[in-house]
């Protein structure tokens, strides 16, 4: 008795946490700076941990109640109806949901590269097939819609992320726009938004007024906070949002995760403070750090420091876990995460320090 075959399939490479490495390297978890994740370094909205905790009562309970409440609040905030909302378990459970309403088996989704591992796993998990379109190091990673329209060949889910992981490009709604007119009317263009709040643009949500080709994606996992409640969604279109009673599992969000989503949603000082430090994060990293970056819109700044698996490691024997991007394909790149002021600077003298010897 085996699984099917699974060879196609990669593994996701998630950042190295803090107890894992504090045990290896015999330290203190409270000695040690992670900046490998692009995790809030404030922790969750306040008002999330109160509501999370008050809710724990109720957790022998469905979330029928705080599912709908929280869905008419995120259409509230878009503007748009309730049914466009699609609740899910993190970003990649709403990606999940768009791949078994989009894709049948042999349908091909058009993904970056480099870019977020999960877009290919979950079209290869519903039996579909994968293409690339490249974002270059050498043109700073631009984000364009030739960019993506001279690799498309008729994929039913073009994937845009914006801004972009790693790199932290965006694309202008403009150049959105573009592909979602120039590729075939049964194509998905799929705006990954998960770092939106920290970027002062506008969201792709407001195209889908006059588009049905488009769905946006949101999480509450970074400028909230809630990475380890997991809760994400996706805005679709009003023409087919009723599909997702047919395709999301029962209950896609928890009871708590439903709670602590309506609670952060009040916390506008939790999230401005979270995107103003991760601004000031970015400067920081681009003025003192003795290595070439681009331009973020995230809170992480990617920087080229040379065998990035040797500097990461060194690095970290010092106390500060980065993000080594070969995963990414980007083997003389690290990511590092906007942290507190301290963390920021301790980041950045401890690479320095790596990086001169």
């Amino acid at each position: 008795m085996e699984p099917r075959d699974l060879s196609a399939h990669v593994a996701y490479q998630a950042g190295r946490g803090i107890e894992e490495v504090a045990r290896e390297l015999g330290f203190d978890p409270d000695d040690l700076v992670k900046l490998a994740s692009n995790e809030n370094p404030f922790g969750p909205s306040p008002a999330a941990v109160d509501a999370i905790r008050n809710g724990a009562g109720n957790a022998s309970s469905y979330p029928k109640a705080s599912h709908t409440d929280l869905t008419a609040r995120l259409a509230e905030r878009w503007n748009v109806e309730p049914a466009q909302i699609w609740l899910a378990n993190g970003g990649d459970g709403a990606l999940d949901y768009l791949s078994r309403a989009m894709l049948e088996p042999g349908d091909e989704v058009l993904v970056p590269t480099p870019g977020f591992a999960y877009y290919g796993m979950s079209a290869r998990y519903h039996h579909g097939e994968v293409s690339e379109y490249s974002l270059s190091k050498d043109d700073g990673f631009e984000l364009t819609a030739d960019a993506v329209l001279s690799a498309y060949d008729n994929e039913r889910i073009v994937y845009l992320t914006s801004p972009h992981n790693p790199s932290g490009g965006m694309f202008s709604l403009d150049a959105v726009e573009t592909i979602a007119d120039e590729t075939d009317e049964r194509t998905l263009v799929v705006v990954d938004e998960a770092y939106g709040e920290y970027a002062d643009a506008p969201s792709a949500i407001e195209l889908l007024d006059d588009r049905d080709d488009v769905a946006v994606l949101r999480t509450f996992s970074k400028a909230f906070g809630l990475a380890g409640v997991r809760l994400g969604y996706a805005v679709v279109p009003d023409d087919w949002a009723d599909a997702y009673a047919r395709v999301n599992t029962p209950f896609a969000a928890s009871e708590l995760a439903c709670r602590g989503g309506l609670a952060a949603l009040t916390d506008d000082e939790h999230v401005e403070k979270s995107v103003e430090t991760a601004r000031w994060a970015r400067e920081y990293i681009y003025e003192n750090l003795d290595a070439p970056t681009w331009e973020s819109h995230g809170n992480f700044v990617l920087a080229e420091v040379g065998n990035a698996s040797e500097v990461t490691e060194a690095v970290q024997e010092r106390g500060v876990i980065l993000r080594d991007c070969t995963s990414f394909g980007l083997p003389e790149c690290v990511r590092i995460t906007c942290g507190t002021e301290d963390e920021t600077k301790r980041a950045v003298r401890e690479l320095n320090e790596v990086l001169s010897s």
